[in-house]
């Protein structure tokens, strides 16, 4: 029973490390940057049709 209630409380630590700000801000400028790498490769492809 301690060792499950020790991991329920080291999940909970790691998620709360995980939801922090600057890593959600960081993981959506790297999500943004990616998907206009591919808008820009469509554009491409589209001006070549």
């Amino acid at each position: 029973m301690l060792k499950k209630m020790m991991v329920v409380a080291a999940m909970f630590g790691m998620l709360g490390a995980l939801s922090a700000c600057n890593t959600v801000a960081g993981m959506g400028k790297d999500v943004q940057t990616g998907g206009e790498k591919v808008q820009d490769a469509a554009q491409d492809v589209q001006k070549k049709m």
